[in-house]
């Protein structure tokens, strides 16, 4: 309990200097401010089934490497900034940049595929976007934006409305009060420079793609809102929905309906003083599974405010080394995902790019999909939910994280609470994931069990899962499962690179996996380079030959590891990293894809599209 305590007074601090906490939802405890068991954040959720208004298009943007725009020539932050968007008055002004005949960037998109000069461009850049909005009466406005990398300074007309850190997770501000009819100006200073003590660290295996990355939308709503709701199957049940509706505004308490017509199902609750009305009913349902993707058409109705939304219901557990989706073992065969466009350049965002991504590793008789390593857009989740993908989303606390530092780990519980927050009603999502290849120590597992229990406090109906290490203290051939982080995690994750990293590939048979723990277990990534078009004999390296020779060990060896319930190779489809130059082979692409960028499969790709199908036969 102390830990739990800790983890929400830590997780406050963060929300109190972005602006995004709404104090009416504290309560204090031995005179600290701590959250109450729902979320309370300001995070809008359900954004597309609102009114809204798109502000997607080509925005003029300014690259601002010395951030002149930001701080004047003694560093400090300058009150005539690029954020006011001054125009000069007369000839004799001097006014040294000018939004209007800047370069425009596209919106959603990464500044890095953008222009050429801008490819390895890390820092600041500034975008603006001119607009009207005709406001209504008893309407209250919110800027959404789905996600920009890194840290984010937002302004409208001049006015900051607040910062955001996190280039992953979706953040919004409310303008009722600042926005015009006529001639409005938003601005938002985007900085994708990494450091050492942000979330992910420095040092990262994939492209730190800058800009404004995902949908800016206006979202136009009641005076007072349906701002959240939690609506699935109650722990450990098949036939009882439980959840809670939150609303914000003036008017707190208000009768609350959740309909259910298909399932002729008509709840009605009451919310107390903040707003909030939680809930429990009986219901008979068609459970959804990858087998049967079934969603139903969920409406929210308050006094003030109606909202749809689209919702499949599923349980998921453990019970010793097995997953069971509703009561049933299910094993997942898996896939790696960056968020990496197929087909064009640039981080992939919008809904062709999910369907295009998803659709291949259903092709390959995927029933489960890791989304690395961090939160994907929320379009990946929503078609996994129609095409009956099973889904890991983490956060970006990959490799050496600065664990003993207070405002990194308030920055990455905020990342938690944001993608948790937005995805929490999906049915395909079953496991949030705490970390990846996190070297153990007494710092990190401390960091990680705040995690961990923010995560419990906000959802306690999913699995909470790491890829975590391994050592081999018993014989150079047997690993053994014993990262202290593993006895709080319900599924273990191990990442293993056998006939890649280390090892030849001929001993991937010779391994024997053991683990301290009676859980189930995810071999969670394994892979190696090739690439597509590139022909040889198995022995070469980067052949699409010795790609698919390691795939056909790898196999051999998961098909005799007692615990295994899942696995998801490195990875679906090659992917932009700085990481990896060599010429004429990587030239800045990981190249572990099974598909190509331009959509090309490589031999391995049917290797494991092979093995899917005799597990999928096999449990029929």
């Amino acid at each position: 309990m102390k830990t739990l305590k800790l983890t929400a007074i830590l997780t406050l601090v963060i929300f109190m200097n972005s602006g995004c906490l709404d104090q009416k939802n504290l309560k204090t405890e031995n005179n600290h401010p701590v959250l109450n068991d729902v979320a309370a954040i300001n995070l809008i959720i359900n954004v597309d089934n609102r009114t809204t208004t798109s502000l997607n298009g080509k925005w003029p943007a300014i690259v601002d490497l010395f951030e002149t725009g930001f701080y004047d020539y003694r560093y400090q932050e300058n009150k005539w900034g690029f954020f006011d968007n001054y125009k000069p008055k007369n000839k004799s002004e001097r006014v040294e940049y000018d939004f209007d005949t800047s370069q425009k960037l596209n919106v959603p998109g990464d500044w890095n595929s953008q222009y050429e000069r801008l490819f390895f461009y890390e820092g600041t850049v500034w975008y603006k976007k001119s607009f009207d909005y005709k406001k209504k009466e008893n309407k209250r406005i919110f800027v959404y934006i789905g996600a920009a990398n890194y840290q984010t300074i937002v302004y409208l007309n001049g006015k900051k409305l607040g910062i955001h850190e996190g280039g992953f997770t979706p953040f919004n501000f409310e303008i009722t009060d600042l926005i015009k009819e006529k001639d409005n100006y938003l601005v938002l200073k985007v900085d994708n420079k990494r450091k050492r003590e942000a979330v992910p660290t420095v040092n990262t295996d994939w492209w730190n793609y800058g800009g404004i990355t995902r949908e800016v939308l206006l979202v136009e709503v009641s005076d007072t809102f349906i701002r959240d709701y939690f609506i699935q199957l109650k722990k450990g049940s098949l036939n009882t929905i439980a959840g809670w509706v939150q609303l914000d505004g003036s008017k707190k308490q208000q009768s609350i309906t959740i309909e259910i017509p298909e399932a002729k199902i008509v709840n009605t609750v009451r919310t107390d003083d903040n707003g909030l009305a939680k809930f429990q009913f009986d219901a008979e349902l068609d459970l959804w599974s990858p087998e049967n993707p079934k969603l139903y058409d969920v409406v929210i109705k308050s006094e003030t405010d109606t909202l749809k939304d689209t919702i499949g219901f599923r349980t998921i557990e453990t019970k010793s080394s097995k997953i069971l989706l509703n009561g049933k073992p299910v094993f997942l065969r898996g896939i790696c995902i960056h968020e990496q466009k197929p087909n064009a350049p640039g981080r992939a965002y919008g809904p062709e790019d999910a369907e295009t991504l998803l659709g291949w590793a259903k092709e390959m008789n995927c029933n489960f999909v890791r989304l690395a390593h961090y939160p994907h857009n929320e379009h990946m989740v929503r078609a996994a939910d129609k095409m009956g993908l099973l889904v890991w989303s983490e956060i970006p606390v990959y490799w050496t994280i600065t664990w003993q530092n207070k405002d990194t780990l308030n920055n990455a519980l905020n990342q938690l609470t944001e993608m948790i927050t937005r995805d929490k009603n999906r049915a395909s999502v079953i496991l949030w994931s705490m970390a990846n290849e996190t070297p153990p120590s007494d710092a990190r597992n401390k960091f990680l069990l705040a995690l961990h229990d923010r995560a419990r406090q906000l959802d306690d109906t999913r699995l909470i899962t790491a890829a975590m290490e391994k050592t081999y203290h018993e014989a150079e051939f047997t690993p053994v499962l014993n990262d202290p982080f593993g006895q709080h995690v319900d599924v273990l994750g191990c990442n293993e690179y056998i006939g890649w990293y280390y090892k030849k590939i001929e001993d991937c048979v010779k391994y024997n996996w053991k683990s301290i723990y009676d859980k189930p277990l995810i071999i969670s990534e394994f892979g190696a380079g090739a690439k597509a078009g590139f022909h040889a004999d198995k022995y070469t390296m980067w052949s699409e030959e010795l790609q698919e020779y390691l795939y056909i060990e790898q196999v051999k060896m998961l098909e005799n590891i007692d615990i295994l319930a899942g696995v998801s190779p490195w990875i679906l489809m090659d992917f932009r990293s700085p990481k990896r130059m060599l010429p004429e082979v990587q030239d800045y692409w990981n190249r572990k894809g099974l598909i190509s960028p331009d959509g090309k499969k490589k031999k391995a790709f049917y290797i494991m599209q092979k093995f899917y199908k005799k597990i999928k036969d096999a449990q029929k």
